[in-house]
């Protein structure tokens, strides 16, 4: 059932989670930055209307159909996941500092180790940047390993990343798609 969320809804999301939507040995573990108000408030992943997430992964070639993100445990038997580099909704993912990037990190590590993806596509560069302390990361593949996991840094699907446009970011998790799995 899909909800459009009230003001009110939204406000008491701050601060709320979404549930991780993982198995073991999946083929990628998508990451994003951290839920919006929006997505705490109905309780998918990339929730919130804009953003380009389901969109991209269909048009990239992950899904067979377009998904909406009431229908995100599907992604399991794509062999896709998605979880959030810090569990807490808000508003923007300006509201983070680098620390609790920092500690988000060494958790999503362990996720990772324990839950053994064949990728972790990191949907953020900057968040990715400031997270593992990689300052000169690029969207593609990443030097380093994380959980004992490859990682690709992805452009953030936001419809407020106004630098990447749907075309672009298809691009890009093709070759995810392509290169990693």
């Amino acid at each position: 059932m899909v909800v459009r969320p009230t003001p009110a809804d939204l406000a008491a999301a701050r601060g709320a989670t979404v549930a991780d939507v993982i198995a073991p040995d999946l083929r990628i573990l998508f990451c994003g930055i951290n839920p919006s108000l929006y997505s705490a408030a109905v309780g998918h992943h990339f929730a919130r209307p804009g953003n380009r997430f389901w969109r991209t992964l269909h048009l990239a070639g992950f899904t067979d159909r377009l998904l909406s993100p009431f229908e995100d445990t599907l992604l399991l038997q794509y062999g896709v996941g998605v979880t959030n580099l810090v569990s807490r909704a808000t508003a923007s993912a300006r509201e983070l500092g680098p620390e609790e990037l920092r500690e988000g990190a060494e958790e999503l590590a362990r996720k990772v180790g324990r839950y053994a993806p064949g990728v972790l596509a990191v949907a953020g560069v900057s968040a990715y940047r400031s997270a593992f302390d990689q300052p000169g990361a690029t969207v593609g593949p990443q030097p380093l390993l994380v959980g004992g996991r490859p990682v690709w840094a992805l452009p953030n699907p936001s419809g407020l990343n106004a630098h990447y446009q749907l075309p672009d970011l298809v691009a890009a998790f093709r070759r995810l798609r392509d290169e990693a799995a």
